[in-house]
Formats: structure tokens, C-alpha cells, sequence
């Protein structure tokens, strides 16, 4: 045990902790060259796309030091803020931490939160200032932000580049000489935490764990504590590039257990494995629920495929522990889940995946927050989507979710980014310079004004150099109204919202000017209505398709072509009053990106 080292890489989304990590597996030669690419841990589709780390991986390197075999597991967590469930989990399943800053960048946001989650779990924290290779690093400046930060010496902190392998062996002394082994005891009971898992269709489920105390065995009699099932370890082992078989794991070891799992119900990140025989008494202290900030719902495209979604987000809720979802149904849609998300690109991704990997066409509704409605009766009831929302003459009042937001930017862009917290109901409660360029500014924020497009908007006011984190605060009352848009008088509840009244009028007509332009035109008028309640706020026309019947009219009297036009006209309403108006799938992701 005294060998070991299990520590994470915490950094800003793009800091060049993926790079880093590619070094560290070819300095300790746990990859050979023939199998060495970039982003070697990052194995989605997705993230080698979007150059992004969306799920934390577990890697177990081993090297020689002054003549001493260390083991060494790196965990390579995501930088996204809506991945922040990934980086805690991590941070439970280690001892230290390499904080990665960006040269060229400085301290960003979400650097700084994850720096929190890891310093309350007590980690040793190992600096390093990443990409001394580019020509506009500015060390100086960005070593006393790390000083003011964690409160370390110059010393302490190592200069690297995950390009051109710089101070990697450093990085590699300091893991050994600065993070302390685990602690456990190897012969008490078994006791091991999980902290992720995934789906192997022939394999069934992997749970990944890292002992505590005691030792597991391939063989033994275990059992999960909080769904108090029991398996046989079929075979236990270590995480290398694949997974490589041993006998035996003890205290201070990560690695997998595969035992024939077919239910994903079975495996829940943050339980407890111990032995049948001999259990431990008490369970690990895991890391607290995951909270869902966004909610929307999933609904298949072909209402038969319900089933196989359900099976498809069982296996993705596996691997990613942070999406929640229920079943429920849509007049217009059919049956589907609720599901709850940590973020939009959260949603995105979750999207692209059961496409990718499952092969699943889904509709997505739009995404809401979750709103508390105090009763005239005296309860409350906590709504999820407009549908759900109870008749306005029971309601006393709504609260809605807000935020304490955190967003560090140049100074150059400070007017810009604040005009855009005010438009959307922000409140400044402070402003503070890090250094001459950059300041921080913390706002509190209702949530589901950030939900649409606030992330994408920061980003372009400020070219990418903002970084924006945040955490609930609390509930506050509003001012909510349910908007509906209505289809020949025929409501869509996919596209109902629930949004403040002050911008209900605008979102209205923007909804009703969009849906103009995607809805196919019939052979009779579509009436696009915005409604709130019984009030129509605003209205579109989609004009019907004419069909010229008067041609064989030519000559002869007027009331010919009169009595041919009226005749039309009645089968028109006709046609009206049986004809169904189809959204098209567009219709419903347009709506998100309303702008």
C-alpha cells in the first residue's frame, strides 16, 4: 500500500489536462507507442469530436522510481461545468489532485469550484501551470493567481506542457513525494466504494470500485449494501488501457468487478461492496444525490420504440450517474420519460448519445426548471413542467429557482456581461478584480433564465474568454404565467413553457413567427395562436395551398365561378375541422434556439 498513489486531474474545460494526461502514460510506458493517440483516455465518438472529456476515466500506471515499483491511478476528470457529478465522484475515489491551469489563460471559473470539492475532501493539492510552450504565456502573472488562490509558494508550483512533455518526470516526483498513500487496513472487513460503472452486452454490468479496507478475491461471496443483492465475483481486476485480470485487490486499490449484473437497477454509484460472510459495519460516505438543474422531456419518434428507450436510458444512467428520468405521457407525443439533466449540453449530449450508441430517434421537449407552487389550501406542490402546473385561481404564489453565479472575465468585457445578467433578472451582489485584467463578478440568478441560450450568449459577448460556474442558492417568489401555443385552436402541450410574465408577450410572437416558417402549409389555413389561459397573445397564419379550380371556368356568367369558389369553401372547412396539423421534429429544437 505504501506504493500507491491514486490521484484526478482537476482543470478548466480546454486547459490541456486530456494532452497532460497522454503524457503520463507514454513517460510511465503504460501505452506503447503503436496504440498512443491523442485524447488516448477520452474513447467517446463524442469526445474526440467536440475535443471534450465527458466521462472521468481510470487508468493504473506503473512506475520506477529510485529503484521502487509505484502504482500509480490517474482518474482524468471532465472541465465542463455540467459535468461537475463526474469530477466529485472522482475526487471521493482519490488522495490527491494535479490542478492544471492554463498559462495562457489563468484561473477560470469552474477551475476553482472543482479546486473547493477537492480541497473539502481533504486532498493534497499539486499545482501545475500547463502550455509554458505557447509565446503568450504569462507565468508571472498567472502564478501569483494560484498563490492567492491555494496559498502554496513559487516553489511548489511545477511548469509544464502537455505538448512538448515538459516537466512531466517533475509532475511524476511530486505525485510520489507530496501525495500520501491510502489509508485502510487490509485485513479488516471489506469495505470498497463504487464510482462508476458501464454497460458490456456480453459481459453484463462493470462496476469500478476503489478498496477501502479489507481485500477482495476473484470468487468471493459479495454484497452491494444499499440494494442488499449478492453476487459471486466472477472476476476481479485492474484498469489498465483494457481491463487486466488479478486475483486479488486490497486497500488502496481501484479497479472493476464483473459478476454477471444484467439489471442496471442493481448498481448505484456511491454504494458499498463487502463480503456475505464477514461485512463491514458501516457504509463509505459517498457523495450526495445528484441534484438535476434542467428538466425535459424524451419522447421516441415512433411511439412502439418505448420499450427499447427505456432500456437504452437504463444502460446510459449507468454510465452516467447524474441522469435521472421518469416515465410520463403527451397528448401529442405518446409516452415518454421526464428526465433530469445538470445542464444544457448535458441534454445535448445525452441526445447525442442514445442516437450514437442506441440508435434511438428521440424528440426532445423544451427544457424547464422546476417551479414550487404554494396552494390557497395551504400545501405545496413542486411542478416539473407546464402540463403538471395547477388552475391559476388555486395558486397563491410560485417560487422559482435561483442561482449564485460566478463568472470571471477580462475587464474589457465587464459592460457587456453584466447588461446581459440584468436582462435576464440578475442581481449583482459583487464585483472584484483578481488582477489588473480580469475580474470576477457574482450574480444571483433565476435559473430558468439561464436554461435557453445564457451560455452560448456569454460566450460570444466575451470571445470565449468568460467562464461561468455556478450552485442553487434558493427559491424566490415570481411572477410565472403558463404560455400555450395553440394549432386551429388545438393546444401542443410539447411546446407549452412556464416563463415570467415580463417576457411572455416577446417569447410569444417569436415562437408563433418561427413555427410559421417550419409548419408545412395544407390545403387549408393554420391558425399559430400564443395563448395565456384563455388570452391570445399573438397569432400567425400558415396560408393554405390554393388549388386553381376556377380554370375550367372560361367564360359564361360570374356566378359560375361564384358557386365553384363557395362549393370550395366548404370543403376547406371541412377539411379543417378533420384535417391534424404534424409538428415537425425541427419545430420543437428551433424553439430552443429562439433567437
Amino acid at each position: 500500500m505504501k506504493n500507491t498513489r491514486n490521484f484526478c486531474i482537476i482543470a478548466h474545460i480546454d486547459h490541456g489536462k486530456s494532452t497532460l494526461a497522454d503524457r503520463l502514460l507514454e513517460f510511465t510506458k503504460t501505452v506503447d507507442e503503436r496504440e498512443m493517440h491523442d485524447q488516448v483516455l477520452d474513447n467517446m465518438e463524442l469526445e474526440k469530436e467536440r475535443g471534450i472529456t465527458i466521462k472521468s476515466h481510470a487508468i493504473q500506471m506503473d512506475y520506477l522510481y529510485k529503484g521502487e515499483e509505484f502504482k500509480l491511478n490517474l482518474i482524468d476528470t471532465p472541465g465542463h461545468v455540467d459535468f461537475s457529478y463526474e469530477v466529485s465522484r472522482s475526487i471521493a475515489a482519490c488522495e490527491g489532485a494535479l490542478l492544471i491551469i492554463d498559462a495562457t489563460q489563468g484561473i477560470q471559473a469552474q477551475t476553482i469550484s472543482n479546486l473547493y470539492l477537492a480541497i473539502e475532501n481533504d486532498l493534497e493539492i499539486i499545482p501545475v501551470l500547463n502550455k509554458m510552450d505557447l509565446p503568450n504565456a504569462m507565468p508571472e502573472d498567472v502564478e501569483e493567481q494560484i498563490i492567492d488562490l491555494i496559498g502554496c509558494d513559487h516553489e511548489d508550483i511545477i511548469h509544464a506542457s502537455g505538448k512538448t512533455g515538459d516537466g512531466i518526470e517533475n509532475i511524476l516526483e511530486n505525485i510520489i513525494h507530496k501525495i500520501p498513500a491510502p489509508k485502510g487496513d487490509p485485513e479488516a472487513p471489506l469495505q470498497a466504494l463504487i464510482f462508476d460503472s458501464v454497460f458490456n452486452s456480453f459481459r453484463g454490468i462493470i462496476a469500478y470500485f476503489k478498496v477501502i479496507n479489507g481485500q477482495i478475491r476473484k470468487g468471493d461471496f459479495v454484497k452491494f449494501i444499499s440494494t442488499e443483492k449478492e453476487y459471486k465475483a466472477d472476476e476481479v481486476g485492474v484498469l489498465k488501457l483494457g481491463l487486466e485480470r488479478r486475483d486479488v485487490l486490497s486497500a488502496g486499490d481501484v479497479g472493476y468487478i464483473i459478476s454477471g449484473i444484467k439489471t442496471a437497477k442493481e448498481v448505484k454509484v456511491g454504494d458499498t461492496i463487502t463480503h456475505v460472510k464477514n461485512p463491514c459495519v458501516n457504509i463509505v460516505e459517498g457523495f450526495e444525490e445528484v441534484k438535476p438543474m434542467v428538466f425535459a422531456g424524451i419522447y421516441p419518434i415512433d411511439t412502439d420504440d418505448y420499450e427499447e428507450l427505456r432500456n437504452a436510458m437504463d444502460k446510459l444512467q449507468l454510465n452516467d450517474a447524474s441522469l435521472t428520468f421518469e416515465p410520463e405521457s403527451s397528448a401529442a407525443l405518446g409516452f415518454g420519460f421526464r428526465c433530469g439533466f445538470l445542464g444544457l449540453l448535458h441534454m445535448e449530449i445525452i441526445q447525442e448519445r442514445l442516437d450514437r450508441e442506441f440508435d434511438m430517434n428521440v424528440i426532445t421537449t423544451v427544457p424547464n426548471v422546476s417551479y414550487l407552487a404554494h396552494l390557497t389550501n395551504g400545501t405545496t406542490q413542486t411542478v416539473y413542467n407546464p402540463s403538471g402546473m395547477p388552475v391559476s385561481t388555486m395558486i397563491q404564489q410560485i417560487d422559482e429557482p435561483y442561482i449564485r453565479a460566478s463568472i470571471i472575465t477580462a475587464s474589457d468585457y465587464i459592460g457587456p456581461v453584466m447588461n446581459l445578467c440584468l436582462d435576464k433578472r440578475g442581481t449583482l451582489l459583487s464585483q472584484n478584480y483578481l488582477t489588473a485584467e480580469r475580474a470576477e463578478l457574482v450574480f444571483n440568478l433565476p435559473l430558468g433564465e439561464i436554461v435557453f441560450d445564457f451560455y452560448d450568449k456569454l460566450k460570444s459577448i466575451s470571445k470565449g474568454y468568460a467562464s461561468f460556474d455556478y450552485h442553487m442558492s434558493d427559491y424566490k417568489p415570481a411572477k410565472l404565467v403558463r404560455l400555450d401555443i395553440l394549432l386551429n385552436g388545438e393546444m401542443v402541450d410539447a411546446l407549452s413553457t412556464l416563463i415570467h410574465f415580463d417576457n411572455a408577450y416577446n417569447f410569444g410572437r417569436r415562437m408563433c413567427e418561427k413555427l410559421k416558417e417550419l409548419i408545412p402549409r395544407q390545403q387549408f389555413d393554420i391558425a399559430i395562436q400564443a395563448a395565456i389561459g384563455a388570452k391570445i397573445i399573438a397569432r400567425e397564419t400558415v396560408k393554405a395551398v390554393r388549388k386553381d379550380v376556377t380554370a375550367k371556368c372560361y367564360g359564361g356568367d360570374i356566378t359560375r365561378k361564384r358557386k365553384l369558389l363557395e362549393k370550395q369553401k366548404k370543403g376547406k372547412k371541412r377539411m379543417k375541422q378533420v384535417g391534424n396539423v404534424e409538428v415537425p421534429q425541427k419545430a420543437f429544437l428551433a424553439v430552443l434556439k429562439l433567437d
